[in-house]
C-alpha cells in the first residue's frame, strides 16, 4: 500500500551509548525520507558521541569506540540534519519513547532549536502492540513473513520498521491511511514534553505526569510551590522538558 502523505514522512532509528536521553549520545542513525510522491531519500550516519561507548552496549549494536572516533560529531551535522528534516513528520519503532526525544536532545545540545510543534509522530510499535503485542523481530516475521537479519543495525531496523508499517496499513482495514489518525493511535497526542513528564488532561490543561504532583495542574503547582520549577531545572531532566517547563512558567508570568 502506498502511503497517503501531505508532506514527507521520515522513518528513522538511532543507536546510542545508552538509554538516557539526558546523558547518552547518538552513535548511528538512519533516516528514510519518504516524499508524498513515494520517492525516498536515505541517510546513514555514524557519529562520534564524544564519550566512551560502554562495552555491554557495543555488544548489542556492534559499534565500538574505534568505529566512530574519526566520525563527525552531532554538532557537526546538526544544521544540515535540521534542514533535511524541515517540514517532515516522523515514524519509527518505539520512537515516541526514545528515538525522537533523544534526537531532539542532541539538537538542543548542538544549539539548534529544532522545531517540535506541529510534527506528527507515528510509532509502528504502538500500532503493533495494539494489534499484535510483540517486538520488532516478531513484527517483521508476522507482517512480512521474513526473518529480521542484522537486528540492532540502524539501517536494518529502520528498513524493517518501514516494511512493517506498510504491511500494517494493508492488514488492518480499521487503520485510516492518514497521518493524523496514525499519530493519534501512536499515543503521542496528549504529551506536552517528549519525555511525558507533562501531559494534557481531559480538559486540555498541562498537568504533571510523575512524582508527588502527578495529575496536578502545572500552574497550580507553580503558584503554591514556585521552588518546584527550580528543582526540576537543576535536576536530571531532559533539556526539552526544561524548555517546555520554562515556556509554561513564562506563560504564567505573562498572564498575571
Amino acid at each position: 500500500m502506498n502511503l497517503t502523505l501531505k508532506r514527507p514522512l521520515v522513518f528513522f532509528d538511532l543507536e546510542a551509548t545508552g538509554i538516557s536521553t539526558s546523558k547518552d549520545r547518538i552513535v548511528e542513525m538512519c533516516l528514510i525520507k519518504v516524499h508524498p510522491d513515494g520517492t525516498e531519500e536515505v541517510r546513514n550516519e555514524r557519529i562520534n558521541p564524544q564519550m566512551p561507548i560502554p562495552a555491554e552496549v557495543s555488544e548489542i549494536h556492534g559499534i565500538y569506540d574505534k568505529d566512530v572516533k574519526d566520525k563527525p560529531t552531532f554538532k557537526d551535522l546538526a544544521k544540515d540534519l535540521d534542514k533535511f528534516l524541515t517540514n517532515c513528520d516522523f515514524a519509527g519503532f518505539n520512537s515516541n519513547r526514545f528515538d525522537f526525544p533523544m534526537l531532539v536532545e542532541e539538537f538542543l545540545r548542538a544549539d539548534v532549536d529544532f522545531e517540535v510543534e506541529g510534527r506528527k509522530f507515528i510509532d509502528a510499535q504502538r500500532i503493533f502492540h495494539t494489534m499484535e503485542p510483540r517486538n520488532l523481530a516478531a513484527a517483521y516475521k508476522f507482517y512480512c513473513n521474513e526473518e529480521l537479519k542484522d537486528a540492532h543495525s540502524a539501517e536494518a531496523d529502520t528498513r524493517a520498521t518501514y516494511e512493517v508499517f506498510k504491511a500494517q496499513l494493508d492488514k488492518y482495514e480499521q487503520l485510516e491511511n492518514n497521518i493524523d489518525s496514525l499519530h493519534k493511535i501512536s499515543g503521542q497526542g496528549n504529551l506536552v514534553d517528549l519525555a511525558g513528564r507533562i501531559v494534557l488532561n481531559k480538559k486540555g490543561e498541562e498537568v504533571f505526569n510523575f512524582g508527588k504532583h502527578k495529575s496536578k495542574r502545572v500552574v497550580d503547582v507553580f503558584a503554591k510551590e514556585p521552588n518546584y520549577y527550580d528543582w526540576m531545572m537543576n535536576n536530571d531532566f531532559p533539556q526539552q522538558t526544561k524548555k517546555v517547563l520554562t515556556k509554561l512558567r513564562l506563560k504564567q508570568f505573562n498572564n498575571k
